[in-house]
Parts: structure tokens; sequence; C-alpha cells
């Protein structure tokens, strides 16, 4: 579950996530059966959020909250003048916490984005299947030219992701170097890193890992208490 954004994760966002629209021209214009190239981003929240806690090894403070104005520049600048975006983010919303998440949610739909929520009423009331029915709704309804997916998740992602690329349509995951290494080895499946997105963090994150070390060399915070022994 996500946290309030900040007044800054409120900053002006894109007039709309839509690259450029198709023009009439009269008669000879081309028919409307070809629909336009779509470039579709679908944001795992649970899955990032958990990596992104894990990362910092705490709750994210606001500096270290993505910024979804950022993502969607950058999505509109992947879509092209002449294209479709599409954002989306999937989140659940365990019971009792809808005040805390509601302005979140708005948020992101200010800034443009389409939000699915689902009641966390189980341990297997997760988004990924419904990731993957809107990612092929849209591939069914012609004009998929990009996948965008926002996860770590390789059990539920890499098949899936991979069919699409043997289809011809370019996939990209977004999402941490660290929690990703199912699209970080992939010879077919591009990945960036969230950091690398211009804008979309205030700040650097503070990310130390075995393959980053310095030469003086770094700790590595536990990623939970000690005292979480006890509570197995």
């Amino acid at each position: 579950m996500s946290p309030s954004p900040s007044p800054a994760d409120l900053a002006t966002p894109p007039a709309a996530l839509t690259g450029g629209a198709v023009e009439e021209t009269g008669a000879g214009q081309e028919t409307a059966d070809a629909p336009p190239s779509r470039t579709l981003l679908v944001w795992d929240a649970p899955n990032i959020d958990m990596s992104l806690g894990s990362l910092l090894g705490t709750r994210p403070t606001s500096a270290f909250r993505p910024r979804f104005d950022a993502v969607g520049r950058w999505l509109l600048s992947e879509a092209g003048q002449d294209g479709l975006a599409e954002a989306t983010v999937f989140t659940n919303v365990v019971p009792g916490s809808t005040e805390i998440v509601r302005p979140w949610v708005e948020a992101l739909r200010n800034v443009g984005f389409a939000v699915f929520a689902k009641p966390k009423v189980a341990d297997d009331s997760d988004v990924d299947d419904d990731m993957l029915a809107h990612i092929e709704a849209r591939r069914v309804e012609g004009g998929l030219a990009h996948v965008v997916v926002a996860s770590g998740d390789g059990r539920a992602f890499r098949e899936p992701l991979e069919d699409l690329v043997a289809q011809g349509i370019t996939v990209t995951v977004i999402g941490f170097r660290e929690y990703a290494a199912f699209a970080v080895a992939s010879e077919i499946v591009d990945f960036l890193d969230l950091e690398d997105i211009e804008g979309v963090f205030r700040e650097p994150l503070p990310r130390v890992s075995l393959d980053t070390l310095p030469d003086a060399g770094a700790w590595l915070p536990p990623l939970r208490s000690l005292r979480s022994l006890l509570e197995r």
C-alpha cells in the first residue's frame, strides 16, 4: 500500500497521457480501422512498494517516493508525438485503510493515470492476473506497440512478457535492478532502472549492494527487526 503523497508529489501533471491525435484529412483520409500505436504502462504498486522498502531498509519518506508526473512524461516520450500513451496503476486496498489510500489514488488520477484498486481480503488477492488481463485486452484490440511493466515479479510476468516479444511487441520492465533479476538478465526484454528516469526521485536513493560497494566498504542494514525471530 502506497503512502499519501507529499505536496511535491502533486506537481503540475501533463495535460493528458496521450501523444499525438489522428487528424482528419477530409476525403481520402485513412480509415479509422487501424488503431493508433499504443504504449501501455502497467504499474504493480504492491511489488514496487515492497521492493523500494527493502531497498531502503525502512518505510520511504517523501523524498524517496516515485513521482508519477515524471513517470508520465517519460511514458509520453516513449510513445512519441503520434502515439497513444496509457498509464495504469494496479493496487490492493487493505480493509480499514481507505482514507489513507484515497489521497494517493486521487493524486494518480489527477496526473492522468487510471487506477485499478482491489480489496486485499486474502493472501492471494494480488493484482498480477488483473495486470496480465489488461495487457491481453489491449493486445486483442490491436495497435499495442510497447508494453512497460513496473514490477520485479519474474514468476508472474517473465513468460507472458516474453510471449509478447515473440509477437513483435516491445517490452520494457522498469523497477530496481536489485529486485528485477529476470529482466536485468533477459536478452529480449528491456530493463530500465526507475532511478534512471529523470525526475522520478527528488534525491538519489541510498543504494548499497554487494555489486556497488565503495572501496571503503559499507553497512548493509537489516531488512527486518531482529525481534521478528521471536514472532515466527
